[in-house]
């Protein structure tokens, strides 16, 4: 989340004049993330998530997005449902871009995450893919393996300012996965995004998943190594392997890994660590100016990705083989 738009009143007004909500009575822009412009509405009606879609964000793939939502929210899970206009639409346009608004999920989430926690997300990750079963939209993952040479490229000159030496090590890693990407996995709907930022929980119950904007289809098993990526490594890089048990094996019980998941593990993981390597490179290199949002460290996604060259088996992620 972040605010790249700025919305007047007077359009806000005009925007909510379609709606069933009452009378706004505060509007707060949400300074987290780096994707779309987000702000905290209160109406009479209560507390709602105002979203304006970004450049990045193709307005083509926005019915996939509020589509998924009302589907897993029908099957149980506890995400934002889009909330509909009187004309029955999730979707309009304000300040001169798609909007949408959607419901408020209570809780907070987590800035030190810990073992339950990851155990309780592996869980969810699970539950999302077997509810996401029966949607009738596709969308394609626009940034899997296909797409990180060319974000490499548009980065690659300036890539050693970040850090001396990271376009080789780039250049090196990208190799290897284009030679090595796991192929024909079990899929469906995916995530793609379950970072902490997008995880509330209410003391230690897991309240509900947000920011469905990158979810696509794609491997199963990837989404789970995005979710280690993101929950199971400390502030110094290290890999809590306590952490990485609970996540992946709470996981399991929900929806047993197959066995060629179980070996692409270190692989996915160590794509997943790319993929987001070089979007935050990217992001690092060309934040608009004026935008009220800062960049995340794509250091972080290095040292996580040198850690998953090493490893050989899912057992170095805790997790029983």
């Amino acid at each position: 989340m972040a605010v790249y738009t700025d919305v007047s009143g007077e359009d806000l007004a005009a925007f909510l004049a379609d709606y069933d909500l009452g009378a706004m009575l505060s509007l707060k822009g949400i300074a987290e993330g780096v994707e779309n412009s987000n702000y905290l509405l209160h109406t009479e009606s209560g507390y709602f998530i105002l979203t304006l879609y970004e450049k990045r964000v193709a307005e083509a793939d926005l019915p996939f997005f509020i589509g998924l939502m009302q589907h897993l929210a029908a099957r149980g899970l506890n995400c934002p449902l889009p909330v509909k206009n009187r004309l029955g639409d999730a979707l309009g346009r304000l300040a001169g871009r798609p909007a949408a608004i959607v419901t408020y999920l209570d809780g907070m989430w987590p800035r030190r995450q810990n073992a339950k926690q990851c155990a309780a997300v592996g869980e969810a990750d699970a539950l999302l893919h077997i509810d996401g079963e029966g949607f009738a939209l596709k969308r394609p993952n626009a940034l899997s393996i296909e797409a990180w040479r060319p974000l490499y490229e548009s980065a690659a000159s300036r890539a050693d300012s970040v850090q001396p030496g990271l376009a080789a090590f780039i250049e090196k890693e990208l190799g290897w996965l284009e030679a090595n990407w796991p192929r024909g996995l079990p899929e469906g709907v995916i995530h793609a995004d379950l970072f902490p930022d997008n995880v509330f929980f209410l003391g230690e119950k897991l309240s509900g998943l947000i920011d469905f904007y990158f979810a696509c289809n794609d491997a199963f098993a990837y989404d789970l190594a995005i979710c280690v990526n993101a929950w199971c490594f400390e502030p110094d890089a290290s890999f809590n392997i306590t952490k990485g048990r609970a996540m992946i094996e709470n996981y399991r019980r929900r929806r047993p890994l197959k066995a060629e998941e179980i070996d692409a593990f270190p692989a996915l993981a160590r794509g997943a660590a790319m993929r987001f390597l070089l979007t935050r490179l990217v992001d690092w290199l060309n934040v608009p100016p004026g935008a009220l949002v800062k960049p995340k460290d794509p250091l972080e996604y290095f040292r996580k990705l040198r850690f998953h060259a090493q490893a050989s088996s899912i057992r170095d992620y805790g997790a029983d083989a």
